[in-house]
């Protein structure tokens, strides 16, 4: 059966795979990320696409009214993959820096389910994608202050609003993913190679977001095999 699924950050990496494995495996997918570009050069029937900022009140207007107008008001699942990294020594960051990743990492994942959740029902599922670098206990790295940090905050928002809608029947669970050969990777740490690839996690993901609300919710889950 289709389902209506919209995903953020889509020009590239695992956004870019999840929304080709979604559309061709039947479902209607909202494409979401400032560069609509690489989305739009598919030409996917069953694939929309806008640019969208998460930083950007505006946007959220433009998908309130997409899912009103094109889909009838539902949504089955949100996938908050969007992500700002800096790399930067923590000396030389400034209170800018901070705001920048957190705008995309946390506000823009706390605004976006709160304008999608009043389109969703019961058994819909809500998936944000942390890193590992942002569980308590995981091994961390220099330089990577305002990213993990913000990744954390993401995982105790997931708790929270699970707790939150239990009543509603709406899952809400978060990936903290380890390393994946993505341009992402390739710009925190130059030169690793991963033993995951882009489309293999996408896989990943894509199932866990359609089934994976039957089996948990408010759950951190460690996709990773190695460190980083």
């Amino acid at each position: 059966m289709s389902k209506h699924i919209i995903i953020t950050g889509t020009s590239r990496g695992i956004g870019f795979e999840l929304v080709k494995l979604f559309a061709k495996a039947g479902h209607k997918v909202l494409a979401l990320s400032r560069n609509e570009t690489p989305i739009s050069n598919l030409k996917m029937n069953n694939v929309s696409c806008f640019s969208f900022d998460l930083s950007d009140a505006n946007s959220y207007t433009k998908v309130q009214d997409f899912i009103q107008k094109q889909w009838s008001s539902s949504v089955d699942v949100l996938i908050n993959n969007a992500g700002a990294l800096l790399n930067k020594p923590f000396a030389e960051t400034s209170i800018e820096d901070f705001e920048n990743v957190y705008k995309t990492n946390v506000y823009g994942v706390s605004e976006l389910t709160r304008i999608v959740l009043p389109f969703m029902k019961q058994n819909c599922h809500v998936v944000t994608i942390s890193s590992m670098g942002g569980v308590q206990g995981s091994m961390k790295f220099p330089g990577l202050a305002a990213y993990s940090s913000s990744k954390a905050a993401v995982i105790t928002l997931t708790e929270l609003l699970a707790e939150e809608y239990k009543d509603a029947g709406i899952a809400f669970n978060v990936l903290a993913l380890g390393a994946v050969q993505t341009e992402m990777l390739e710009e925190a740490f130059p030169g690793y190679q991963a033993p995951t690839t882009a489309v293999e996690m996408a896989e990943y993901i894509l199932e866990f977001s359609l089934s994976g609300h039957k089996y948990y919710n408010g759950k951190l889950l460690q996709v990773s095999s190695s460190t980083p």
